[in-house]
């Protein structure tokens, strides 16, 4: 994978993570899948810290790799707001001892990305959703954030990869 799809997928998780956030507080009227994405404004312009700059000559590349971050966002959030009683059902399911109320929402808004992009996107490897909501947990969670996100992922990832849970 070359580094302008890490970063241009690394920042619109990021962005997703954000949309989705601000959902957890004031969702659309009736949960419309499609409010929920048209409500999410388009991705940051700004210079990405976790991207190297790009040189002059990549000018052009650049148009396209926001578009892309854009777009992956956009499904991001359309996948992850569509899903989340699923995803919830299954955040349920391996988190042990806690209650879906008693989860933080920095938290379980990252459960719900990492776990959507495990089970239902089929080009984004188990490891790598784990290593992008761990680093999500840093940036957003406490200082408990990245263990109790990891806890879960690894779960769920070790029962997909013994067939126990279903990957869509």
């Amino acid at each position: 994978m070359n580094m302008q799809k890490k970063g241009g997928r690394r920042s619109g998780r990021r962005r997703a993570f954000e949309v989705l956030y601000g959902l957890c507080f004031a969702p659309p009227e009736g949960g419309d899948t499609a409010r929920a994405v048209a409500l999410a404004p388009e991705a940051r312009q700004e210079q990405d810290q976790d991207t190297p700059p790009e040189p002059p000559d990549a000018e052009p590349d650049a148009d396209a790799r926001d578009s892309g971050r854009e777009e992956f966002a956009r499904a991001l959030v359309a996948g992850v707001w569509a899903r989340r009683d699923d995803l919830d059902q299954t955040i349920n399911r391996f988190s042990q001892h806690w209650k879906l109320a008693r989860i933080a929402r920095v938290e379980l808004t990252i459960l719900r990305v990492a776990l959507y992009e495990m089970l239902y996107l089929d080009d984004i490897p188990l490891k790598v959703a784990i290593n992008e909501a761990v680093e999500l947990a840093k940036r957003y969670g406490d200082d408990n954030s990245k263990n109790f996100v990891n806890g879960i992922l690894d779960a769920v990832a070790r029962a997909v990869e013994h067939g126990e849970l279903r990957v869509r």
